[in-house]
C-alpha cells in the first residue's frame, strides 16, 4: 500500500483529497445499496431542498492508527444516533445504524493509506453528509436523499494542539434560537456563526463564546464546541435547548464520573465563570481546548481561568484518558471503540 507524501506532523485541520468516498441514495421510500465513488463532486437537481430550504445535516468522527497497528474508530453508533435525531428534526430520511456503521467502516478501509501514523498528532477525519436531493419549490421536505461519507487526514483543530486558548463573548450574534435548530447538527447553525467567528479572530481570539440567545445571561457554547468547567471536584456543563449534544462532552462526563468527579448539567450564569478552576471547549475536532481566559468586552470583564497559561490537571487527565481509550492504550470499559477490519 503506497503511502501518500504528507507531512503528518504539520497537518492543518483542513481538507486533503483522498482516494474514495461512499454514497447511499434514498429513493421510493427506501435506502439503496452502498456505492463507492472516486469523484469529489455530486450531481444534484437545481431545485434540491438542501440548496433552498436547508435540508442538510452532517457529522464528524475520527479513526486512529494505534500503537498495536490496529485501526480504531470512536463511538460510531452515537454519530449514527445523532444524525438520526437531526433527520427527525428537519424531516429527512433516517439512515439505519447498521448501514451507517458499514459506510464508516468501508470508507475508512478504502482510504487506509491516508490514516496518519501513531504519535503524529493527526487522525483520519470522517465526514458523513446527508442532503435532500429531491426537487421542491414549495417549502416542504424532499422525497429523495443522499448520504455521502468522505475522509481526510487532519491535524489539531487549534494550532498548538492541547494548549490554552482565549475566547471572547460575542453578544451581537446568536448561533441558534432557543427553540430552533441548535440541538441538531445542521449547516445553518454554522453559517450563523461565521460572522461572530471572524469578529473573534479579527480581535486576536481563538474563537467566539456564546451566551443564551433569549436573555444573554447563561453560557451556551464555545464557538462550535461545548463548554465545561471544573470546580470543587465537579465537572459542570451547560443545559440548554440550543446546544448541540456533543459526543465528546458525553464521553468526558462519563470519564469524569470514572475519575470520581461529580457531574452537573445545568444553566451556568456568566458570572460563574469567575469561580471555575479550569474550563475547556470540547468536541470531535479539538477533543479538549483548555480555556485561558474569556473576555466580555461589552461589560469590561475578563475571566482569567488559567493563571499560568497552561492546561489544568483535571482537564489534562480527562484529555489523556479519552485519547488513550481512542488509541487502545487504556481499556474500553464502556464499549465506545470499533476496531475497523
Amino acid at each position: 500500500m503506497q503511502q501518500p507524501n504528507i507531512d503528518w506532523a504539520n497537518l492543518p485541520f483542513g481538507y486533503l483529497p483522498t482516494d474514495y468516498n461512499v454514497r447511499c441514495y434514498y429513493r421510493n421510500g427506501a435506502w439503496g445499496e452502498i456505492e463507492t465513488s472516486s469523484s469529489e463532486f455530486i450531481n444534484i437537481h437545481m431545485a434540491a431542498t438542501c440548496l433552498h430550504y436547508g435540508q442538510e445535516a452532517f457529522e464528524g468522527l475520527k479513526a486512529y492508527r494505534c500503537p498495536d497497528g490496529k485501526i480504531r474508530a470512536f463511538r460510531i453508533e452515537e454519530n449514527a444516533a445523532r444524525m438520526q435525531h437531526t433527520a427527525q428534526g428537519i424531516l429527512m430520511a433516517e439512515m439505519p445504524t447498521d448501514k451507517f456503521c458499514e459506510m464508516v467502516r468501508r470508507v475508512i478501509l478504502l482510504n487506509e493509506r491516508f490514516i496518519p501514523p501513531y504519535e503524529t498528532g493527526a487522525a483520519l477525519y470522517i465526514r458523513p453528509l446527508l442532503i435532500g436531493t429531491g426537487p421542491q419549490v414549495g417549502v416542504r421536505p424532499a422525497n429523495e436523499y443522499l448520504l455521502l461519507m468522505f475522509v481526510t487526514p487532519v491535524g489539531p483543530y487549534f494550532k498548538g494542539g492541547f494548549s490554552t486558548n482565549n475566547y471572547v463573548i460575542v453578544r451581537e450574534y446568536d448561533r441558534a434560537a432557543p427553540l430552533g435548530t441548535g440541538r441538531f447538527k445542521v449547516g445553518g447553525n454554522y453559517a450563523a456563526s461565521l460572522r461572530a467567528n471572524k469578529l473573534a479572530h479579527d480581535n486576536g481570539y481563538a474563537c467566539e463564546f456564546y451566551l443564551d440567545a433569549k436573555e444573554k445571561k447563561y453560557i451556551d457554547e464555545c464557538g462550535a464546541a461545548n463548554f465545561f468547567g471544573i470546580k470543587d471536584g465537579k465537572y459542570i456543563t451547560p443545559k440548554s435547548s440550543s446546544i448541540l449534544p456533543s459526543i465528546t462532552n458525553k464521553s468526558l462526563q462519563q470519564i469524569a464520573l470514572d475519575l470520581g468527579l461529580q457531574v452537573e448539567c445545568r444553566p451556568i450564569p456568566e458570572e460563574e465563570l469567575a469561580t471555575f478552576e479550569e474550563a475547556g471547549a470540547c468536541g470531535t475536532a479539538a477533543v479538549i481546548s483548555p480555556i485561558g481566559k474569556i473576555d466580555d468586552l461589552e461589560n469590561g470583564n475578563s475571566y482569567v481561568i488559567s493563571k499560568d497559561g497552561k492546561p489544568g490537571p483535571v482537564s489534562t487527565k480527562l484529555y489523556n484518558t479519552l485519547r488513550n481509550i481512542q488509541y487502545g492504550i487504556e481499556p474500553d470499559r464502556h464499549g465506545w471503540i470499533t476496531i475497523i477490519e
